[in-house]
């Protein structure tokens, strides 16, 4: 007879992993999201959706600042993404390793940043090689996240640098099922017919 020790086991820790969000499990914003995740742990997850450009560019965010920048720049025309849901008034840089900033937690062969040099030396044209700002985070409460990957809203599948800074951000979602060998085709839940 099984025994339910599963409630025991020891926590699988998705911190520098994307949690993909599974087709006909998750729907409207969170449709197709690709979520790096940034810390998980028994308090819970943070984690910043990657493939969900906003209207507003790095020129936009920079003005609000007050950092100068060289208008004609292309850093001017990056987008800023949409994080989460979560403090969306707070920006948020996931880059490769460069320069040391105030705030910067390493998050495996990536960063996260949230003070405002990074920003200053993005506009300087001194910025790491490669980066994506976001304003916002996904959140989940204590096992609020184990919940929803019981209920198999989400995929994991190790983060990764190609994906988040070289795949174009609409192609984000089908470059990181890749990885695990599928397309989402093969995920689609299609109802039976009676």
């Amino acid at each position: 007879m099984a025994s339910a020790t599963h409630h025991t086991e020891h926590q699988v820790d998705l911190s520098k992993q994307f949690l993909l969000a599974m087709p006909g499990m998750v729907g409207g914003e969170w449709a197709n999201t690709v979520v790096f995740m940034c810390e998980h742990n028994s308090q819970g997850a943070l984690g910043l959706v990657v493939n969900r450009p906003t209207d507003l560019t790095l020129a936009d965010l920079l003005e609000r600042l007050s950092i100068s920048f060289a208008p004609e720049s292309a850093v001017a025309q990056q987008p800023v993404f949409y994080g989460g849901p979560v403090h969306t008034d707070r920006g948020f840089v996931l880059h490769t390793p460069g320069r040391q900033y105030t705030s910067s937690i390493p998050l495996g062969d990536v960063l996260l940043t949230t003070s405002r040099d990074i920003l200053e030396d993005i506009a300087a044209g001194q910025g790491p090689d490669h980066y994506l700002v976001t304003l916002g985070y996904a959140g989940w409460g204590a096992g609020q996240l184990e919940s929803e990957l019981a209920q198999n809203a989400w995929l994991n599948v190790d983060a990764s640098n190609t994906v988040l800074f070289d795949v174009p951000s609409e192609s984000r979602y089908e470059s990181a099922l890749g990885v695990l060998g599928i397309h989402s085709s093969m995920l689609a839940g299609t109802a039976g017919h009676a």
